[in-house]
């Protein structure tokens, strides 16, 4: 029988280890460690003039007079690099701040409706095929309107579009409460639309930010912490959310009613309350910035520029475009769609893959009493959050082009033992594995965008990117595969993705 119990203590304990690495802490305790690639000089240094008491005492006065100032303007220059670096340090640190407080808003709503949508169907009593359809209703609104929607927040303002994004989604979680197929199906559009600008123009307003307030040098650990507090926050969802769906008994208002109240929405209603929070925060914290266009860029990127930006069409042309005819672009955007479509996948098919696994392991006679499903996700998220410390350890000595084909070639490899481990410890190490290569890859890849996706154009591409990730997750709905040969496929996209990825580190670092 697996451990659980002892895997997520090992875990844990593993990513107190890496994020105390990770820290401030670790350069206060250990500074040689920090600045041991920093040390400048050493024995090459002239040594100081001895005095003898010939006749070129003026040479060496005159020499030494020279030694010092060159040793003054050093020393002028380290200290205003010193000032420069922690002003930017400081500026970094209010702007994440800022950030957090709305991000982890948004992502906490997100993650409090999740494990609750298929149960609130199944409660109404809709079928599976019904709720099937209401999936994959939501994934298609979020392929067809977010093409469109992340061009217009480029043109119209990323912050005002992450308030829209708090009212449509808080809309959704209002439609949850009836009873009807027709109101249910348009709260699972909105949710599409919503999920877009969550995985869009969040990121965008924040690379934007960086870049007007001079801190791109930063992004990596701005995306390492969003990550790492993401982790933290799909935890915290998981007991709020729990503790709301047992609060009140499911019921309708009235016998004849198809206004619900309680049970499984519970955790919309929290949801609702905290877009609100988002919205409000985002509106008071966040100044506003949009796609602007750098100044290499030409202004006839897409058919009609005169008046492309007036137009979703047109902004979506536009970011098509771009990225068609930059290799670079179009292999951000293939790679992103594999993984994130495979990490879907590994969603879906975890739960039945171990629970399969557990009852084959199971003495015969011996009654199968579940598994602690709240144990096994707190262990994935504990392993995201020990990947993205080890982002922040990796970018120390590496690019993420480079850090990116070591986590894809780790996936490709988990997947492999996900697929073919005959036990259910093994599987379980092995999807540990692959939640590390998640903490680590949403940082990575976000900084890539970061440096690759133009800025006038980046809420747009990135939802430009999310449409064959939508056609990813539709096939894996709509056909009927076994967990085996599910991990298998994803094992297939991930070694796709190490290939792009190592030419396109060809292309960026060099071999």
């Amino acid at each position: 029988m697996t451990e659980y119990n002892l895997i997520f203590g090992a875990v844990l304990l593993f990513n107190v280890l890496v994020t105390f690495r990770a820290s401030s802490y670790w350069k206060k305790y250990f500074p040689d460690s920090a600045t041991a690639d920093g040390v400048v000089g050493g024995g090459d240094e002239d040594p100081t003039p001895l005095v003898s008491g010939g006749g070129d005492d003026d040479d060496e006065e005159g020499e030494s007079s020279g030694a010092d100032d060159a040793e003054k303007g050093e020393s002028d220059a380290s200290e205003s690099n010193a000032a420069s670096d922690a002003a930017a340090n400081i500026r970094h640190a209010h702007l994440l701040r800022k950030y957090l407080a709305v991000y982890l808003l948004a992502a906490l709503s997100d993650w409090l409706q999740g494990p609750y949508v298929y149960a609130l169907y199944d409660a109404y009593g809709y079928s599976q095929h019904e709720i099937a359809v209401l999936f994959v209703a939501g994934f298609g609104s979020s392929m067809v309107f977010g093409s469109f929607v992340g061009g217009m927040a480029d043109v119209g303002g990323r912050r005002r579009f992450v308030v829209l994004f708090a009212a449509i989604y808080a809309a959704s979680c209002m439609t949850k409460h009836f009873k009807s197929f027709a109101i249910l199906m348009v709260g699972r559009l909105l949710g599409g639309i919503a999920t877009s600008l969550l995985f869009s123009v969040f990121e965008a307003w924040l690379i934007g930010a960086h870049a007007s307030a001079g801190v791109m040098s930063h992004l990596g650990k701005s995306f390492s912490m969003a990550q790492y507090g993401n982790s933290i926050i799909a935890i915290l969802a998981g007991q709020i959310a729990n503790r709301a769906a047992n609060f009140a008994e499911f019921a309708p208002t009235s016998e004849d009613s198809g206004f619900y109240l309680g049970g499984f929405l519970g955790p919309f209603d929290v949801s609702l309350v905290t877009l609100i929070l988002c919205g409000i925060l985002a509106s008071s914290l966040w100044e506003e910035n949009y796609g602007d266009k750098g100044d290499g860029e030409d202004d006839d990127d897409d058919e009609g520029s005169k008046n492309g930006k007036a137009s979703a069409a047109g902004a979506l042309k536009g970011a098509f475009s771009a990225t068609m005819r930059s290799p670079d672009i179009l292999s951000c955007g293939i790679i992103s769609s594999l993984f994130e479509g495979s990490m879907y996948i590994f969603v879906f098919m975890w739960t039945p893959a171990l629970t399969t696994l557990a009852k084959e392991e199971m003495a015969e006679g011996e009654e199968f009493g579940g598994l602690p499903f709240g144990v096994i996700f707190s262990t994935f998220m504990v392993c995201c959050m020990a990947g993205s410390s080890i982002f922040s350890i990796a970018m120390e000595r590496m690019k993420p082009e480079q850090l990116a084909v070591i986590v894809f070639s780790v996936a490709t490899l988990a997947f492999a033992m996900v697929a073919y481990s005959p036990s259910a410890t093994s599987t379980f190490l092995a999807m540990n594995l692959f939640e590390m290569c998640v903490g680590m890859y949403f940082p990575s890849m976000g900084t890539m965008k970061g440096m690759i996706v133009p800025e006038d154009k980046r809420a747009a591409i990135y939802n430009l990117f999310r449409i064959p990730l939508n056609f990813i997750v539709l096939f894996s709905l709509l056909t009927d595969l076994t967990p085996k040969v599910s991990f298998v496929l994803c094992g297939t996209m991930m070694a796709a993705a190490t290939i792009l990825q190592t030419r396109l580190k060809s292309r960026r670092v060099g071999a």
